[in-house]
């Protein structure tokens, strides 16, 4: 019988990329080089192959998400991102919202009873929402529901939080760990190289302040995710330069727990100009991340951002996470043009969406402890108990 190797190379692949795909089925790791033949000569066929291979070898048909709701304290910002259809600056903040701790408390509130297990809680950089405001917001969140994982504010945010506290990143960290943090969102990674960094969001943190709030977190045992904006002036080059950044930091720490390319919706923003990326280059994106992020144990689709059709294409792709039940409670990819104007699923949508394509549904809680394992479509159940629903 022929090896996959031998089976590409008799269907005239080309030898670059068979060599590649000698290199996958050897589980070794490809190089920046490698990654971007595949960017430039992968086929959807191909890299998905590849990038299946990968996840069926890591998890099987197991797919994974979560019970969490979203908490945007607000969307006006002092930052102007060329591609965000979302914040309002805060000197023209007249259709902005800001909502108050006990209004955040509140929605916290509402899911009294429920068995959600995560908030996250991201939004715009607002000048008077400071370190001390949601240190208070946070305490009084674990107070309130000590098992709910907290997972708040991107490195954008924090990075603001912290200068405008005169901190360094370990003491602000401390701080908001003290208060009941447990761990980061991946935002505003965006494209960390500076020629395009410099012309989408040039104003906030850069690469490097961007990883080092991850580095330094990682160090005092806090997991975290990392995002990639991919599909608007950025080049294949700039993606292997973004994705090599974060599996160097991935090899020195292990912090990372998941990536997810972010992709970018061109309605209400400076770039509507900018055509968004196809179908099939979604698809490619996600196959050849899989590839590239040996070290990376999950990858995730964002459905709202994506779409329910395409999020579970997405499956076939190397993905292994689709995140979670939202509860329509994130504005952030509706107010750009996404498919999902309302995001929400309950459980049983999400359990069904993941069984059609034949996969496993496995609900996790933040850190991918199994929580209850749904089988596939003819298996049981297996309810496992799991002390953060208390």
């Amino acid at each position: 019988m022929m090896t996959s190797t031998e089976l590409f190379q008799q269907a005239g692949i080309d030898e670059d990329l068979v060599r590649i795909a000698d290199k996958v089925f050897r589980s070794e790791r490809i190089n920046d080089e490698d990654c971007l033949v595949l960017f430039e000569k992968g086929s959807l066929g191909f890299v998905g192959t590849l990038a299946n291979h990968i996840r069926e070898k890591l998890h099987g048909d197991i797919t994974y998400f979560n019970r969490n709701f979203h908490i945007e304290p607000t969307n006006v910002c002092v930052f102007s991102c060329a591609f965000c259809s979302y914040s309002r600056l805060y000197a023209h903040k007249e259709d902005g919202w800001e909502l108050g701790i006990d209004q955040m408390l509140d929605i916290v509130k509402s899911y009294d009873g429920k068995p959600v297990t995560e908030v996250h809680i991201v939004g715009g950089v607002h000048p008077k929402m400071n370190l001390a405001y949601f240190k208070e917001l946070i305490s009084k969140i674990h107070a309130h529901r000590p098992g709910l994982h907290i997972k708040a504010f991107t490195a954008v945010e924090l990075d603001y939080m912290f200068r405008k506290a005169k901190l360094s990143i370990e003491e602000g960290l401390r701080e908001l760990v003290e208060a009941g943090m447990q761990s980061l969102p991946g935002g505003g990674a965006e494209i960390f190289h500076p020629e395009i960094r410099q012309k989408i969001a040039a104003d906030k943190v850069d690469a490097d302040g961007w990883l080092k709030i991850h580095e330094t977190a990682h160090k005092l045992g806090l997991h975290s995710n990392a995002t990639m904006l991919y599909g608007h002036i950025e080049t294949f080059a700039h993606r292997v330069d973004h994705m090599r950044r974060l599996r160097d930091l991935q090899d020195q720490t292990k912090g990372f727990n998941t990536f997810i390319p972010l992709k970018f919706r061109n309605s209400n923003n400076d770039m509507s100009h900018v055509p968004e990326s196809s179908i099939v280059e979604d698809m490619r994106m996600y196959a050849i991340a899989r590839i590239y992020l040996d070290n990376f144990p999950h990858l995730k689709a964002y459905w709202p951002m994506l779409g329910r059709q395409q999020a579970q294409l997405s499956l076939a792709f190397g993905v292994n996470d689709i995140d979670g039940t939202i509860d329509d409670s994130t504005k952030i990819y509706s107010m750009a043009g996404s498919e999902e104007q309302n995001p929400t699923m309950s459980t049983e949508e999400l359990v069904a969406l993941i069984r059609q394509v034949n996969r496993q549904p496995v609900e996790r809680d933040t850190l991918y402890q199994v929580i209850h394992d749904f089988g596939k479509k003819d298996e049981p159940s297996k309810p496992i108990v799991n002390p953060s629903l208390n």
